[in-house]
């Protein structure tokens, strides 16, 4: 499979479209949750993590500008079908939480901890979704010095932001998940409840 130097710059515009979108989506709730009595956590975090986006998207431009990749081509496709999962699976997050979704960590006392869509399977599958986009946006152009770079900075950047948000959230969240992982779901178990039917 063969992407133009264009098309993805093109489709970095729109990603950087839906970026846009997602800050003001999430500013717009923030101030809904604040007026009800939430709680905004880690403010300067936040920030580190918007520049961050902001440096990945940059950094995906440069490296397309400067490195023409053809022969990386071969890794377009699963990486093609990586990013499109990633935006199901923050789509799939987005509307399972809805106007409790955030960028930002807001803690309300009057919401209740949402366990249904995919938070059934995993605690956090909007960052599996920004895990594999990370990794796979860049891929698509063949970009591997931005793939793994930027998904080192990521992961160390989610590392702290996890740690952060899981005890902002407090008990009730400790008790609705610890029996659920992460990021990867353990589906054993709920196939042989499945096979028990």
């Amino acid at each position: 499979m063969v992407i133009t130097r264009a098309a993805y710059l093109i489709f970095l515009g729109a990603l950087t479209a839906e970026r846009v979108f997602e800050v003001w989506l999430s500013r717009r709730l923030t101030w809904r949750t604040l007026a009800r009595g939430g709680m905004e956590v880690g403010r300067i975090q936040y920030r580190i993590i918007v520049v961050f986006h902001a440096i990945f998207i940059a950094a995906c431009v440069a490296e397309a500008m400067i490195y023409d990749a053809p022969g990386w081509s071969v890794f377009a496709p699963a990486a093609a079908i990586g990013e499109a999962i990633a935006q199901a699976l923050r789509l799939w997050s987005i509307a399972t939480l809805g106007e409790s979704w955030n960028t930002r960590i807001i803690v309300s006392p009057r919401t209740p901890v949402k366990t249904a869509g995919p938070y059934r399977y995993v605690r956090h599958p909007n960052y599996c979704a920004v895990i594999i986009e990370i990794a796979c946006v860049p891929m698509i152009y063949g970009l591997l010095l931005t793939a793994v770079a930027c998904s080192i900075l990521n992961a160390l950047l989610l590392a702290f932001r996890i740690r952060l948000e899981e005890r902002a959230l407090g008990e009730s969240y400790q008790r609705e998940f610890a029996s659920r992982p992460r990021f990867i779901p353990n589906l054993t178990g709920r196939i042989a409840i499945f096979r028990a039917r």
